[in-house]
């Protein structure tokens, strides 16, 4: 069985580990109302979701 020959470091372990915890920053044009969304969600400002409403106006801020 293989074994690291050298222990690694907090600093090398954690810039391997960096990218692990960053949110999807990539958001698409809401077709409705023109503001950013992630893909393949209700928008949070006017809740529609493929070409229709899913969430009501009042509820999508709440």
């Amino acid at each position: 069985m293989a074994v690291p020959k050298k222990k690694t470091s907090k600093s090398r372990r954690n810039m391997r580990r960096a990218h692990h915890g960053l949110p999807n920053v990539s958001g698409i044009e809401c077709p409705n109302c023109g503001e950013q969304k992630l893909p393949h969600h209700v928008c949070g400002s006017c809740g529609h979701y493929d070409g229709r409403e899913v969430v009501a106006q009042g509820e999508a801020n709440a």
